[in-house]
């Protein structure tokens, strides 16, 4: 892997931005073999991160009607539960290019981490619905900065790869998706019953995440005691900061393009990590089935999140790209409306193709802007706005399910939706950049 990521030459449509070396930016000794480590240092932080994206979500999906019962939620607020994350996300995660500019990229995600592993190990346990959404939310806010930084960490210190490591973290984050669906069930099972353990285990992989940032925290402390512009964006050694300035995001139609296929494509990833292992119990499959169902969509995120993003930097229009994942969706959408129980393990396989719109997402944020700056403001708009748009999804799921009685209009609403998905993600795909169309 790291000799395909080492070979491969990402299409821009301008040349790649100069990067710095990693000890320079960390404020380490810039010999080579420091940078080398602190380079490898990264890119564990990076793995590391992404596992711990969506724990906190799919853990609950598997979970959802334990935690019902023992909350004593009505459906329709377990729907509110499940437009919670969304809803972090575009609040928080409008906040993180400022917080980097502020504090460093790599303190940020460091602080992000911290409060994920504290919300989820105070959560099973804080007593009643109010203290659950609570400490959710507190994790879900260190998922959102992380979310809207690692595009710009990626394009920050890894320009002229930005397909590969976008697709070793996109397999992070599908790898810790799948993951927590899997085991959480049968962990649960196997520490009495207790859904508030196998809420709570998902914590220490949070801990472990803290620790490679640490040394970037510090590192940004240098810059800044040495009098160092607060510029998130690197520059080689010995040449002077420039602050980029900021785009006029709002202006470029390629952004709202791209705010809407993420908005589409987490209503989308968000409705099938809260409800898609209850629509097969419902059917009639057995808990720890549907959670391994639930896993198998997830996993097929980790292959795909590595392919994909390669490929679509390759492509001068991912169009293509996004008009087979959308199929992929429809079928199985069909499928879980006709025979979800019959065909389960190929309506799980197909959603989990489907659900590779997001890593597909990051790789054109990476992609519709040439400047690491210009990659965290977009990706800020992108997520922000995307997110503020995937909030209604998960609750009118939740509505419909408890009013009607069944999945079929659930389900033909997300078979609805992936038809706008589709369109707007093409127009996104696109080969122009966001400064090219933001005025200044």
């Amino acid at each position: 892997m790291m000799g395909l990521m080492a070979s491969e030459e990402t299409r821009t449509m301008t040349p790649p931005t100069v990067r710095s070396s990693a000890a320079h930016d960390a404020g380490e000794p810039g010999g080579p073999s420091t940078r080398a480590w602190t380079t490898r240092l990264l890119v564990l932080g990076i793995v590391l991160s992404a596992l711990n994206l969506r724990p906190a979500i799919t853990s609950l999906g598997a979970l959802l009607e334990e935690v019902r019962d023992g909350l004593g939620m009505s459906g329709s607020v377990a729907g509110l539960l499940t437009s919670v994350p969304p809803l972090c996300f575009a609040v928080f995660g409008v906040m993180a290019p400022r917080l980097a500019r502020r504090f460093g990229a790599g303190a940020v995600v460091c602080a992000g981490m911290a409060a994920i592993a504290t919300g989820l190990a105070i959560r099973p346990y804080a007593g009643g619905t109010a203290g659950f959404l609570a400490a959710s939310a507190l994790a879900l806010m260190g998922i959102a900065v992380s979310n809207v930084l690692m595009p710009a960490i990626v394009k920050q210190w890894f320009p002229d790869r930005v397909g590969s490591m976008t697709g070793v973290y996109s397999m992070g984050l599908a790898l810790g998706t799948s993951l927590a669906a899997a085991v959480t069930v049968p962990v649960s099972d196997a520490l009495g019953g207790s859904w508030q353990s196998g809420l709570a285990l998902w914590a220490g992989l949070a801990v472990a995440a803290i620790l490679p940032w640490l040394p970037f925290v510090r590192g940004r402390a240098d810059g800044k005691e040495s009098g160092r512009e607060e510029s998130p964006e690197p520059a080689p050694a010995g040449s002077a900061r420039v602050e980029a300035p900021r785009l006029r995001i709002a202006r470029s139609r390629t952004a709202w393009a791209l705010a809407v296929f993420f908005g589409l494509q987490a209503t989308a990833a968000y409705i099938t990590m809260g409800w898609m292992a209850q629509i097969f119990r419902d059917a009639g499959v057995s808990a720890g089935t549907a959670g391994l169902l639930l896993a198998l969509t997830m996993a097929m995120g980790v292959p795909l999140a590595f392919v994909i993003p390669r490929l679509a930097t390759r492509l001068p229009h991912q169009g293509p790209i996004v008009l087979a994942l959308g199929i992929c969706g429809l079928i199985g959408y069909a499928g879980l409306y006709l025979a979800p129980a019959d065909g389960a393990w190929a309506w799980a396989l197909l959603l989990g193709v489907a659900n590779c719109a997001f890593p597909l997402a990051l790789t054109m944020v990476g992609m519709r802007a040439r400047t690491g700056p210009g990659v965290a403001q977009l990706s800020a708009f992108a997520q922000s706005t995307g997110y503020l748009i995937s909030i209604p999804g998960p609750l009118l799921v939740g509505v419909l399910y408890q009013h009607s009685g069944g999945w079929g209009l659930p389900i033909t609403l997300m078979s609805a939706l992936m038809v706008p998905q589709i369109v707007v993600g093409w127009l996104a795909g696109r080969n122009r950049t966001v400064e090219d169309e933001a005025g200044r």
